[in-house]
């Protein structure tokens, strides 16, 4: 008796159950004639400690009219929970092997989510003299479409939230003031900047959606 004849495996398909994941490609720049409320888009959202950037990008995330996802790097740091490499303990090769794992997670993330037709909103704390925490790693992983925001207010703004943080996530006041210097390196640098010293967070939101809808019709160099 002669066995069936085998039949050829299935093709490969390059999905995860109904959603596909992400195109080898770049994230393109996005096309939004008539502003951001329903264009999925790629943002970065860019602030020293306190600056309020988490909770800005958490609200305009939840307050559009379309999917958007927010992803916080903080957040992806620490799902290192044995072995976690605390930057305020000294940034050294292990801290800097796990940030650029974290930013490598959060780009794919943004990359799938994007591929699937859901915004991103990203935010961390890129320096701008500082090549291993600035943008160009963001650029590498999530692409050129990537619209990057400063979110800067004035120091002692920062001062009083840091103040109000709790855990690994509150820093000293030398610390705050220092992060808050370099970050004045961004003026001049052609990206955006929001000083939300005086504004709540939905303002900040509104101010960050007039913002993104200027740079889509004239995107920053960077």
């Amino acid at each position: 008796m002669t066995a069936p004849p085998q039949q050829p495996p299935a093709p490969y398909r390059d999905t995860t159950g109904h959603v596909a994941l992400p195109p080898g490609g770049p994230v393109p720049l996005p096309q939004a004639p008539e502003g951001t409320g329903v264009t999925t888009l790629a943002v970065l959202l860019i602030g020293p400690a306190g600056a309020g950037k988490t909770t800005v990008a958490r609200y305009w995330a939840q307050h559009r009219r379309v999917p958007t996802a927010h992803i916080s790097l903080d957040d992806v740091r620490e799902w290192v929970c044995a072995g976690f490499a605390d930057p305020q303990a000294g940034w050294n090769d292990h801290s800097e092997a796990q940030y650029r794992l974290a930013r490598r997670t959060c780009g794919f993330a943004a990359r799938n989510f994007l591929a699937n037709g859901i915004s991103c909103i990203l935010d961390d704390a890129v320096f701008p003299d500082r090549p291993v925490v600035g943008l160009g790693g963001w650029k590498r992983h999530v692409g050129p479409g990537l619209l990057p925001v400063v979110l800067l207010p004035g120091l002692d703004v920062v001062l009083e939230r840091n103040a109000e943080r709790s855990g690994n996530r509150r820093l000293s006041d030398e610390e705050v003031a220092g992060i808050h210097g370099r970050m004045a390196g961004w003026y001049g640098s052609g990206l955006p900047i929001i000083d939300n010293s005086q504004y709540d967070v939905p303002t900040t939101a509104r101010l960050l959606d007039d913002v993104l809808a200027r740079a889509i019709a004239s995107p920053p160099s960077w």
